[in-house]
Formats: structure tokens, sequence, C-alpha cells
């Protein structure tokens, strides 16, 4: 009795031990902590350390380029260049043409400066040269520069610091002009122009706060589409909104998302399980030539 019960006990325990040996040969391997299926690239604008730093969206010399500006100078010691008056740029004045001739674009304002065209009644406390010049124009297509950066114009108030220590920037109102486009492409050159020369948005003035002295109305209504009322408010607000957000696209590092951790892999995980061909049963069922018939998929 005893002989036969040993045997048994003994035949089972061999037999669980083949089992587990069998089950342990014919199992999958255990699949790897990660195992990623693509190959991580790290950003060299990520702002590691040691992998550079962020950068802005786009670079000064890209929003020039949308800008699209052409260099037309006055030339040196003629008409309002006779005089040649240097200066430190700390403000940028904002003007319009007020000028709605069919063909008052940048182009012709700018061979108007040239020829000396566009005279003024000289006298002391008022215009300096006999001249108005500023130097830039623009218009729907295009910009226009007169004058360097570091030369005085004649367009704000006379002996003040409108003309003394600002750029001059006149948007063209001609017939067919898109005064949008317009506004688009001068917020552009602010933005630029800001940068180049450190000027902060406040800076960024109206023709409006520049008081002409003996003027009947000595704060000028202009740029007229940027004002309510004759007065900086809403609109003139918005144009500096504007202006900021070209300005922050060349000043202000992107932020760089960080890279997704790797995700763990095994062909037997549902996520990478190849998804098999859909086809259609006839007869229903899963009989198609898949052998996953209608369903397309598990």
């Amino acid at each position: 009795m005893f002989h036969f019960s040993c045997n048994c006990w003994l035949g089972r325990l061999l037999v669980a031990i083949l089992a587990a040996v069998l089950f342990s040969c014919s199992a999958d391997p255990e699949p790897p902590m990660y195992y990623p299926i693509y190959s991580q690239s790290v950003n060299v604008n990520s702002g590691q350390p040691g992998m550079g730093s962020a950068r802005p969206a786009m670079s000064s010399n890209q929003l020039l380029g949308q800008v699209n500006l052409n260099r037309d100078y006055i030339p040196y010691g003629r008409h309002a260049r006779k005089y040649r008056r240097r200066m430190t740029p700390r403000y940028i004045t904002i003007h319009s043409t007020q000028n709605y001739s069919a063909t008052a674009d940048a182009w012709q304002h700018s061979k108007a400066l040239k020829n000396g065209k566009l005279r003024a009644y000289k006298r002391r406390g008022g215009n300096r040269i006999g001249y108005l010049v500023w130097h830039y124009t623009i218009d729907q297509s295009r910009a226009v520069q007169h004058l360097p950066d570091n030369e005085q114009g004649e367009h704000a108030d006379f002996d003040g610091p409108g003309n003394n220590y600002s750029l001059g920037l006149e948007m063209c109102e001609n017939r067919g002009n898109s005064r949008a486009a317009t506004v688009e492409r001068t917020a552009k050159l602010t933005a630029y122009l800001m940068k180049r020369h450190g000027i902060p948005i406040r800076n960024v003035v109206p023709h409006y706060h520049w008081p002409r002295a003996g003027s009947s109305k000595p704060n000028k209504n202009c740029p007229h589409f940027l004002l309510d009322n004759g007065r900086p408010g809403a609109k003139w607000r918005a144009f500096q909104t504007k202006v900021m957000g070209y300005y922050n696209l060349i000043t202000r590092p992107v932020a760089i998302q960080p890279a997704p951790a790797p995700q763990p892999y095994h062909p037997t995980y549902p996520q990478y399980r190849q998804q098999p061909p859909y086809t259609t049963n006839p007869y229903g069922g899963n009989g198609g030539p898949s052998g996953y018939g209608t369903r397309g998929y598990y």
C-alpha cells in the first residue's frame, strides 16, 4: 500500500517538472522594459544644458524681407539733404500722407523728395530747411527709405524732439492702395526698427503726439485712420498690439516642448500589433481571406 502511494507521488512530481520545462521553452521571452520603435532627436534649440539656447521664431532679416524695403536716398547735398543733421533715434513717429492721388504710392513720394518737390515755408520757430522730409514711405507692396536712420527729418514738430530724435514713417493713402496691407507692412517695419535701435513700444507714437508751436491746431489728426476722434484711443492701441506681435516674433525665444519619453514595445502589445487588411465576406462571419472577416481587425 505504501509502495503504491509512493510511486504515485513520485510520478506526479515528475509529470509536473516535465510540464514546467516544456512550457518555459515554448513561451515567449519576457519583453524588454523599453524598446523604442522610433529614433528620438533632440532639438538644438531646446534650452537643455549643452544643447544651445532657444531662438526667436523669426530673425530680424526675415521680418525685413517681408517688408520689402527699398533704399532710395535723397542725394546728399541736394534739397532736403543740404544740411546733414546727425541723430540717434529714440522714437518712431507714424504718419499718413493724406495724398489720395491714384499715383501717390511710395515710389512717387520718393521721386518727389529726390526732386525737391515737397517745399515748405521756412521760418524761425517753424520749418528749419524749407522742405518736408521723412525716413520711410510705405504702401501695400513695399517700403522706400529716403534718409539714413542717423539723420534728422523734418516731419513732426519743427525744432522739437519729434524731428530731432524720431524716425518718420509715412503710410500711403492713394486710391487703389490697400490700407490694411499698408498698416500691416508698417507694423512689421516698426518692429524691425524698434529692435535695431532699442526703441520701446511706448516711444512709438502718432504724429498727434508732437505739438506744433504756432499752429492753430497744435496736435495734428495724423494718422487720422488710426486715431479715434482725432486722438489716440482703441485704434492706436490695436496698432501698437500688432507691432508688438511682430516685435515678439524676432525677440522672444520660442518655448520648446520636451520630447516624449520612449514607450515600451513588444509585438504582442495591442498598440503595436499590425492591422490586417480589411476584407468583405459575402457570407458573413469571419470567413474572409484574412481570417478577420467583415470586422477588419480584432
